[in-house]
């Protein structure tokens, strides 16, 4: 009997995002080994990151630093300016770096934290006298606005909140345990009114710890150690407020690595990314960590003396991106939901040189660097390319005593127009790859009425396009391609929207056959009002109004080699596409037993 072969697919490989702390022959393969420069898209798939597009024309006041902070500022008026920390000094603008600094005022460090509040921006940094911004006047010392009082050093702090109608600030120079805040609405005076402060130091939970951060969540004052989290319930009226909880064993690395999401505020600890709902629900040591796939990797980031930390929460993209600068690496966690054991799904971004964020109320996210400020748009980053790779972990097909030999690779890649690919392969977990090179067809603007573009009438009434061209699939709702053995052809269950079938849901069905069996049919089919319709029983339109969609590109490729483990790579530098790589099929034969 001729020997079958064994197919898996790995259906949206890499979706789950990279895992390093499991054992790689237990992995789902829905995980990563690599996944850099990546993101996981909305359809679930890993999907190349977008670039960087730069603004900035004129960074002479920047000279060769890097941007280190970016505040949106908006005034009454709804004029918008954008203030950035760099090169010792406080600068305006985008497309030209305008230097703000205050005459005869000496900046030593640009560890500044930007917050809004009350038509007003201020800037603070141990050791430094505050700095604020009147709508339409120039960046003044905070001491010099008419009415300040207490601006003094002992409230020169690394960390500022705008929040309940006051600022707060601590983390100073020779205190580390007070909290000071403003008078109501007066964020210049620090000594009348219903200005005050409390001190903490007999509050800490193991007796000693260091103020990081503060956060402010559902009328509640989050006080956020290096190793332990104290909070205070009623912050609106702070003369009366009261201890309401404490956590020890859990604190927050960095100032810049809080985050409010709306609905819960994420950190960074020393063992990984928290939320602080997660963390109060399950008190010290808690259970859920939102970064349980990459611990030991972070943990080892975090052995770098001296890093420092820029973050971003980011609606619109559905992501939280952690940067550790010194070592030039981005975490992005996509937040819109956990998978099985409660972490975050996370991809890696390295070599960015993306040194701050602010996302503006517009939706827009700016990227300070060397560069100046851009935004996180396009597929270049400052017309440069940049390397998307994934990497699965070890595949066994289920048997890793057996051998494998490996026939066929085919990825299903949606968009790359023009890219090359390059398909990678090893065995038992060697480090040496296989790899073998694809171009892919470069896509134009669909023409119409023409039969190598052909709409369809049952598809344009539902205004839906699909094509197939020289085995290149354009189609507007891809869900992959299907592999089934027998008589009884194969139909999704799950939709492009997540739940049953839509209108102009499309695969590819692949029959898989013996070896030495008669070449089978391969169909791409479309479901229309609750059918399965193959494509090609479908009536060409003579014009169509649409465009042509998104490219779907199925190349195989023929592989070699044999091991009891099988790990599957694939390589490419964007520059100007979008790339998404939907499932990788792969064919081998399943030998002796090792």
């Amino acid at each position: 009997m001729a020997q079958q072969l064994k197919s898996i697919n790995l259906v949206a490989p890499g979706f789950k995002g990279i895992n390093t702390e499991d054992s790689p022959l237990a992995q789902d393969p829905s995980f990563a080994e690599i996944a850099d420069n990546a993101v996981i898209d909305k359809r679930g798939r890993v999907a190349a990151r977008k670039g960087l597009s730069v603004t900035t024309t004129n960074k002479t006041a920047l000279g060769t630093a890097k941007i280190q902070a970016i505040k949106e500022f908006k005034g009454d008026g709804e004029t918008t300016t954008i203030f950035s920390v760099g090169n010792n000094k406080i600068l305006s603008g985008t497309t030209t770096l305008t230097d703000e600094t205050p005459g005869s005022y000496t900046i030593s460090a640009d560890n500044w934290k930007m917050v809004n509040f009350n038509n007003k921006i201020y800037f603070f940094q141990r050791g430094q006298e505050p700095l604020v911004y009147p709508d339409s006047s120039n960046v003044v010392k905070l001491s010099t606005v008419t009415g300040a009082a207490g601006v003094s050093s002992a409230m020169y702090g690394n960390e500022v909140l705008s929040a309940y109608g006051r600022l707060w600030t601590a983390d100073f120079t020779n205190d580390k345990s007070t909290v000071y805040w403003s008078d109501l609405l007066i964020g210049h005076d620090w000594s009348g009114g219903t200005s005050g402060s409390i001190d903490i130091s007999k509050v800490w939970p193991d007796g000693y710890d260091e103020i990081v951060a503060l956060a402010a969540h559902n009328s509640l004052l989050i006080i956020f150690g290096k190793h332990s989290i104290v909070v205070y319930k009623g912050a609106e009226s702070p003369a009366t407020m009261s201890l309401t909880d404490t956590v020890a064993g859990v604190g927050c690395v960095d100032r810049d690595t809080v985050q409010h999401t709306g609905t819960d505020v994420l950190f960074l600890s020393h063992t990984g990314l928290r939320s602080f709902g997660r963390t109060i629900q399950e008190k010290s040591m808690p259970i859920t960590n939102l970064s349980a796939t990459i611990t030991k990797d972070i943990i080892g980031l975090l052995s770098e003396p001296n890093e420092t930390f820029t973050s971003v929460y980011h609606p619109e993209e559905s992501f939280y991106l952690l940067t550790f600068r010194n070592q030039d690496i981005t975490l992005c966690f996509d937040i819109r939901g956990t998978i099985e054991n409660g972490a975050y799904r996370v991809t890696r971004w390295p070599g960015t040189a993306f040194t701050a964020y602010e996302r503006k109320d517009d939706g827009v996210l700016l990227i300070g660097g060397s560069h100046g400020i851009g935004t996180y748009s396009g597929n270049q980053d400052n017309g440069n390319s940049y390397r998307f790779k994934y990497f699965s972990p070890e595949l066994t097909f289920g048997d890793p005593a057996k051998l494998k030999f490996l026939k066929k690779l085919r990825p299903t890649i949606v968009g790359g127009s023009g890219a090359s690919l390059f398909l990678n392969w090893a065995y038992d977990f060697n480090t040496t790859y296989t790899s073998q090179f694809i171009n892919l067809s470069t896509q134009g603007a669909a023409e119409f009425g023409v039969s190598e573009y052909p709409s369809f009438s049952e598809l344009s009434s539902l205004g839906i396009s699909s094509t197939l061209t020289n085995g290149v699939y354009v189609v507007n709702k891809y869900l992959g391609e299907f592999n089934y053995f027998g008589l009884f052809p194969y139909k999704p269950t799950v939709g492009s929207g997540g739940g049953s079938l839509l209108n102009g849901d499309s695969w590819f069905e692949r029959q898989l056959q013996f070896i030495a069996g008669p070449p089978v049919p391969h169909r791409l089919w479309v479901e229309i009002g609750g059918v399965k319709t193959n494509v090609a029983t479908l009536t060409p339109a003579t014009s169509s109004e649409f465009s042509s969609g998104e490219l779907t590109s199925r190349n195989s490729i023929n592989a070699n080699g044999s091991g009891g483990t099988l790990t599957i790579g694939l390589e490419s530098d964007i520059n100007g596409f979008k790339l998404s790589l939907q499932e990788i099929n792969v064919l081998a034969l399943v030998g002796k037993t090792i």
